[in-house]
């Protein structure tokens, strides 16, 4: 073989070699030769690319900062990950898991509920906020709704809004309601208030919080509840999405939240400031195993509701 012949092989064994490395062990580690996976990378790099959706007091713009609790409960747990730098994207609703999954960011967080068809797209960190759901409605509810069954009892007269993507579409899919869908919160509370709505359902955090910061907008909140659908309580939790891949990074993720969930004091310290209340809190009774198998039907009590009468409390979690 000639010494020409010789150098080639040996370059292009070389090359296979690198490329090898390169793909990881296929344990979640992959990326960088050596085994580093992504969470080695981000905290090499110090830095994590967020996508969250705007939805108050998740996450949104204030005075050009993103801030909200998944904001703050990210910078808490990135930061002892040694990932000091969140960098947050706000994104449409409907492109947060397609955006994780083609790798414009490294993890997605709205208070996203863990349902089984999103668990069948990515993975979902243990819960994060328990939620249930609320009513906004044109002051004095003329309609007098207390739950989306008095939606469906109302009949043509009532014209309910959702958010797209959110749990409550799809509550109003299950049970026969025509829903106008929305984009945002925001312009839920605008089709009550131009009249093309008479109702936007959402979380009760979500709601509230929207009504305490528009005193003159005209609306009021319903006593929040859980939605019960084929005789099943619809209790629910939200939760920060990795891609399946990812899993030394959602492990990680998990051991930290962990550590906040865990401790009543702790975890308000952290959403305490965005309304969040010892409601919110998950207490560990509903997993993330659970909501991806949709097994609710032990589900309820405590967790859900805080107390026997905890429907009449501001729970929530999201997005639905």
């Amino acid at each position: 073989m000639s010494t020409t012949r010789k150098k080639a092989l040996i370059a292009l064994t070389a090359a296979g070699a690198l490329a090898l490395a390169a793909c990881g062990d296929g344990d979640g580690n992959g990326g960088e030769a050596g085994g580093g996976g992504l969470l080695e990378e981000l905290q090499d790099e110090g830095t994590i690319t967020v996508g969250f959706a705007g939805e108050a007091p998740y996450s949104y713009e204030e005075d050009g900062e993103l801030t909200g609790a998944t904001v703050a409960m990210h910078e808490e747990i990135f930061g002892a990950m040694g990932i000091d730098n969140v960098e947050g994207e706000l994104t449409d609703w409907d492109a947060l898991i397609p955006g994780l999954n083609a790798g414009r960011f490294d993890a997605i967080a709205a208070g996203m509920s863990i349902l089984p068809d999103r668990c069948a797209q990515a993975s979902f960190s243990e819960p994060e906020f328990m939620y249930t759901t609320a009513l906004m409605v044109p002051e004095g509810n003329p309609d007098n709704l207390t739950d989306i069954d008095s939606v469906v009892e109302a009949g043509d007269s009532v014209q309910m809004a959702a958010m797209s993507g959110a749990i409550e579409a799809d509550y109003a899919e299950d049970l026969g309601i025509d829903a106008m869908l929305v984009q945002g919160p925001q312009d839920g509370m605008d089709a009550i208030n131009a009249g093309r709505a008479d109702v936007f359902a959402l979380t009760g955090i979500s709601l509230n919080y929207m009504a305490d910061n528009n005193p003159d907008a005209g609306v009021e909140v319903t006593e929040s509840f859980v939605q019960v659908i084929d005789g099943v309580e619809q209790v629910g939790a939200g939760g920060t999405v990795f891609r399946d891949e990812d899993t030394e990074l959602l492990d990680a993720y998990n051991e930290e939240l962990a550590t906040i969930v865990e401790d009543e004091e702790t975890y308000l310290g952290v959403v305490g400031d965005f309304g969040f209340t010892a409601e919110e809190r998950p207490t560990g009774e509903l997993s993330t195993e659970q909501l991806c198998e949709g097994d609710l039907e032990d589900a309820g009590g405590d967790e859900a509701n805080g107390d026997d009468e905890g429907a009449d409390d501001d729970a929530e979690g999201t997005e639905d």
